[in-house]
């Protein structure tokens, strides 16, 4: 198994909940409140210039409906 680098592991993150969230019809600032988070930082995860904290990734793939082994790579 390869490791990734931080940077990239939080790009790959954010290309998978964009895709995520786009199946399931949703705006950023949709999913970030009912995530409870704001829209901006929810936008910073997604485009990969953001790690989001455990607690706030769990946040996120609860409203996607989805587990966090199904967007990390490993």
């Amino acid at each position: 198994m390869r490791i990734m680098a931080a940077t990239e592991l939080s790009k790959h993150i954010g290309k998978e909940l964009k895709a995520l969230r786009i199946k399931n019809s949703l705006t950023q600032t949709e999913l970030a409140k009912k995530a409870g988070i704001f829209w901006n930082a929810y936008a910073k995860i997604e485009q990969g210039k953001q790690e989001p904290k455990l607690e706030t990734l769990q946040k996120i793939l609860k409203v996607l409906g989805v587990k966090s082994s199904d967007i990390l790579p490993f």
